[in-house]
């Protein structure tokens, strides 16, 4: 099948080197030139794991293409697939479709023979029809159409949720359209769930499960200030509730907030679009506002850690919004690294795969370290926002002789506590009482 896929960002690109490997003939789209050429270059624009490996195995066989023409792109394809942006409107939250809107327009003149045009950016209900009329407008003989085909790739796994998605949601309203999507999709139809739904029930899926999994966020993060209040151990309490099968294990993890490219915008314009339809949102809200407000808390605790100790030093560890991929967009570390430059900090950081993108965004406001040591040379606090599996092989010897001031702040439950004591250090972690505190409840008690 010939597909064409417009943007080749951090959906975009997995998607059409994973439809490359399945055998189709993919080209994307993007742009902008430096992209392209960087891409026709033979270099990855993003980071994900395992993805380079492919990327020259089909681009190598000849599957996969990059140009910055439409016209090249659309005109014989069987699908057309957009991945561009839908950020939030800097002043109503709901998402952005102006790039949407553009790319409809525009490959509406190229279309030839009947295609379909497949929504896979996250988009607000009705955004189907809308696609729809600005193509009818702009081409109208052409045959046509257009479905929702919702991503579910996590950043830092995409490629195996590409190959290993959990379930295939497909928004078509015609038959020849559901058609061409399970050709496509053939390989999957023996082990995976392909669900056809409307196309508007499609593009509500993708946010009510973002949301959901935003609130599971949320409320994990305010059970674990409860347990921090209570001496009760937040990871005890997540592994009890995560035995229940009804709530399940994934996305109990504590910690500094959700962020990244879906989550926050998604939250935002489910919030939006239920305003807009005089329906209430109270649980969405409520994560909204908390996950704002448990940012700020975070960056309370690293400045109290360091509040008696002139010109305090802080090393963080972690800049990415997750660990496995390099994006910083909304990422938690960046928000706290923010409040923290409000006081003035002194910050010196460390990521393995993000410090380019961090650069780009923060320039010279803090400073940049090779490796996890050097963020340590003299340093009075250390932070760490990111649950990069590096971070645990941490020597906290080392550590304890490098640094000026020993106080670990782990927003991410990665350090080992037990060993922290054990090397003189002040540990705070989240979701249980401080070793000290403990002892002071029990004495009480």
């Amino acid at each position: 099948m010939k597909v064409g896929i417009i943007g080749t960002g951090y959906v975009g690109l997995p998607t059409g080197v994973g439809l490359a490997e399945l055998g189709n003939n993919v080209i994307c789209i993007d742009r902008e030139p430096k992209k392209i050429e960087a891409l026709k270059a033979g270099k990855i624009t993003l980071y994900e794991e395992g993805l380079e490996e492919l990327f020259h195995k089909n681009v190598k066989a000849g599957r996969l293409h990059f140009t910055t023409s439409m016209e090249e792109g659309v005109s014989d394809a069987d699908l057309v697939i957009i991945a561009v942006g839908t950020p939030p409107h800097p002043i109503t939250k709901e998402a952005d479709m102006k790039y949407i809107h553009a790319a409809a327009t525009e490959l509406a003149e190229y279309l030839k023979g009947y295609t379909v045009i497949a929504t896979k950016s996250t988009v607000p209900v009705g955004t189907g029809d809308d696609i729809e009329a600005l193509i009818s407008k702009k081409n109208p003989f052409v045959s046509f159409d257009v479905i929702s085909l919702p991503e579910f790739l996590r950043e830092g796994f995409a490629v195996y949720d590409f190959f290993h998605p959990d379930r295939i949601i497909v928004g078509a309203d015609t038959e020849r359209a559901r058609n061409v999507i399970k050709e496509l999709y053939k390989p999957f139809a023996d082990k995976t769930k392909i669900l056809f739904v409307k196309r508007r029930s499609s593009e509500t899926i993708k946010y009510a499960s973002n949301a959901f999994l935003a609130m599971k966020i949320h409320y994990i993060n305010e059970m674990a200030n409860f347990c921090e209040a209570t001496g009760a151990d937040i990871t005890e309490v997540a592994q009890g509730m995560g035995l229940d099968t009804r709530i399940g294990n994934r996305f109990l993890n504590p910690g500094p907030g959700y962020g990244g490219s879906c989550f926050p915008k998604d939250t935002l314009a489910m919030s939006y679009m239920a305003r807009q339809n005089n329906v209430e949102m109270t649980l969405i809200n409520a994560a909204i506002a908390g996950n704002a407000k448990r940012k700020q808390q975070m960056a309370e605790r690293i400045l109290n850690a360091v509040k008696d100790i002139e010109k305090p030093k802080i090393a963080i560890l972690g800049l990415a919004f997750k660990n496995g991929t390099d994006d910083c967009r909304e990422s938690p570390a960046m928000e706290i690294i923010g409040h923290l430059l409000e006081h003035n900090a002194n910050i010196i950081a460390y990521d393995p795969k993000a410090m380019g993108t961090a650069c780009q965004l923060l320039g010279d406001k803090i400073g940049y370290a090779d490796n996890m040591y050097a963020t340590l040379q003299g340093a009075d606090v250390l932070a760490v926002l990111t649950e990069w599996q590096e971070f645990k092989t941490l020597d906290l010897a080392q550590a304890s002789r490098l640094m000026r001031h020993k106080i670990i702040i782990d927003c991410r439950n990665l350090i080992n506590r037990d060993e922290a004591y054990k090397n003189g250090f002040k540990y705070q972690g989240i979701g249980h009482k401080e070793q000290e505190k403990l002892n002071e409840l029990r004495q009480v008690a």
